[in-house]
This record gives structure tokens, C-alpha cells and sequence, in this order.
């Protein structure tokens, strides 16, 4: 029997369940998967509470985009995985139907990857979501240029810390936004040319200091909300304002007087078309091996533990990606 996290209503963390359920053998197209490692990400904990984009299947949703393992076994016509392979989930399912939270998955092989860049099982769970969103957003998208400035809000998230590391790749020029000067350090050794802390100053201030008044060619937020007629004005003339969250859900307004291109970014239709994904692909695998891509783990807890692994990403205090080991 393999087990599986499940949730029969909306609400909070307590909401979580692991149940034990019969997944059988892989049919045609399929592949069966023992997870080793879960990356979490904020979309879960909003499908969970009801405030996602699409809502879960209840009662017994599944749940959960992120997981790395090893094949254990392939159903008939599937081509390019073999029993042993190192795999990922690439994250374009329906949580509901194909949540990953659990220790064995039954997956359509076009939901899988290789994991990239020789990748244990634990960087694998903390790879694809956050360093494709960024890529994506950034460089599919944006056009990020060495010497260009991005300005990354919710830097410290797994996402942010994607971008930063992105940006240093390509030549280009991060800087950081933050709410509390206390990450500022730890943001600056992770590679920020500059960490502006809202506690200490407005943001359009601190962007015109160390800018010289140009602001930045691109601005990369999560957040959205009121704050996003700030966020418009820090992106410098002809430059562009990237959304790919909306953890404010409350009305975003634009100056009247903009300047820029606005993008409403979503992931996973970008990064589900096979071109887009097999450059995404190299590109990780590229920066993992020259050691300039390496996600950040803030915490690791083990699967029993997944209510508590929810509370703490909902807290807002780790730094880079929470990451839940599987035992075998």
C-alpha cells in the first residue's frame, strides 16, 4: 500500500491526511515512481484553503506539485524512462486528481523529467517549479540581458532566491526586496547586489539610491495588490513589470502615467510547451553543474510531519524552499 496526503475539506494545515491507497501497476503511458523528496510551494497551501486559481475536488483531494524519486517500474509505449531513473515531476497536473504528496506516484510519463544537473533527491524536490518560474518569467519572457536590474520581491521565497541566482548568471544586477532588514544579510551572501528592507524606507527611495533614479528594467512580484502602483513606478522607461502571484488579493491599481509593459505571468503555460521546457531544462542543468544554480533548503521535515511542514511555509519566515523527506 503506498500512502498519500488527502484533504476533505478547505482550511488550514490541520485539514492534511495521510491515507494509504492501492496505486496497482502502471498502465499504458504510465510510470510508477517512489518519492524520496516534496518541494512545497505557496500554491498548495492556497489550493488548500480554497484561495487558488481553481478549486480542489472534495472529499479526498489530493494535493502537491513538486516531487523527486526513482522509477520503479514503466507501463507499455513509455519511452525515455527505465526502471532506476532519477525523475522529478514537472508540475503540470490538476492537484486533485495528480497531487504528489505521498511515497509512490502513478504518473503519465509526460508529467516526469530527468533530473537535471546530477541532482540528489532533495535539490531535485526544491528545482523545477521555482527555478522554471523565474526562468521563464525572466528570460522565456522578459529578456533579461547582463547588465539589466531586476528588482525581486518576496526575495526570500524559493522563487526569489531562483531569480537572484538566475540574474547573477546571465550578468544581470538583482536586487532584493524584503520586509524586515533581518534577511538582509543572509540575502546579500546569497548574491543580491543590493537588499532594500520596507521596514527602513519607502521602496521608491531605496531603488532611486542605489539606481541612480533609473529604477529597474524589470520588477518580479508575487504580490500584487495595492503596493503594485509602486512597484509600477520603480520599473525604468520601456522596461517590464512581471505578476506571477497574487498572494494580495486585493485591488491592484496602475499610475495613470505608466511607462511600461505589464506581463501577467503564469508557469505552467509557458512551461508546458516541450520547447519551452527542453531549453528550461538545459538551462538548470547548465547552471547545476557549474555550481551557479543551487537551491537554497530553509527546513527539511519528514511526511508524518506535513501538517507542521504547512504551518511553517505559511508563517513567512523560512528563507528558499521547505523541502519533506520521505523515509523508504
Amino acid at each position: 500500500m503506498a500512502k498519500q496526503v488527502v484533504f476533505d475539506e478547505l482550511g488550514g494545515p490541520e485539514v492534511l491526511r495521510i491515507e494509504e491507497v492501492e496505486l496497482g501497476e502502471p498502465g499504458p503511458g504510465e510510470v510508477l515512481v517512489r518519492v524520496d523528496a516534496l518541494g512545497l510551494n505557496r500554491a498548495e497551501a492556497l489550493f488548500r484553503s480554497g484561495g487558488y486559481y481553481y478549486q480542489p475536488t472534495l472529499p479526498g483531494s489530493r494535493i502537491g506539485y513538486e516531487a523527486a524519486g526513482e522509477v520503479l517500474a514503466v507501463g507499455a509505449d513509455v519511452t525515455g524512462f527505465a526502471v532506476g531513473d532519477p525523475v522529478l515531476t514537472a508540475g503540470t497536473g490538476g492537484m486533485s486528481t495528480t497531487g504528489v504528496y505521498g511515497d509512490e506516484l502513478r504518473l503519465p510519463a509526460e508529467d516526469l523529467l530527468r533530473r537535471p544537473g546530477g541532482a540528489e533527491a532533495v535539490t531535485g524536490a526544491a528545482l523545477w517549479l521555482s527555478y522554471s518560474t523565474a526562468y521563464g518569467a525572466l528570460v522565456e519572457k522578459g529578456g533579461l540581458r547582463p547588465g539589466d536590474t531586476v528588482l525581486i520581491t518576496a526575495a526570500s521565497s524559493s522563487v526569489g532566491v531562483a531569480a537572484i541566482q538566475i540574474a547573477n548568471h546571465l550578468g544581470a544586477i538583482p536586487i532584493a526586496v524584503t520586509r524586515g532588514a533581518a534577511k538582509r544579510e543572509r540575502l546579500s551572501r546569497l548574491g543580491a547586489a543590493h537588499v532594500i528592507a520596507l521596514d527602513e524606507g519607502e521602496l521608491l527611495e531605496q531603488l532611486a539610491e542605489v539606481t541612480g533614479g533609473r529604477g529597474a528594467e524589470i520588477v518580479f512580484d508575487p504580490v500584487a495588490g495595492p503596493g503594485l502602483s509602486d512597484l509600477a513606478r520603480a520599473v525604468a522607461p520601456g522596461g517590464l513589470l512581471i505578476v506571477y502571484g497574487w498572494l494580495d488579493p486585493r485591488p491592484a491599481p496602475l499610475p495613470l502615467n505608466w511607462t511600461l509593459r505589464v506581463l501577467g505571468y503564469g508557469n505552467l503555460q509557458v512551461t508546458g510547451d516541450p520547447e519551452v521546457r527542453r531549453r528550461t531544462w538545459h538551462f538548470l542543468d547548465a547552471g547545476l553543474r557549474a555550481g551557479t544554480l543551487a537551491p537554497l533548503i530553509d527546513r527539511t521535515f519528514d511526511l508524518e510531519e506535513i501538517v507542521a511542514a504547512h504551518r511553517h511555509l505559511e508563517s513567512n519566515s523560512q528563507v528558499g524552499k521547505i523541502v519533506v523527506t520521505v523515509r523508504p
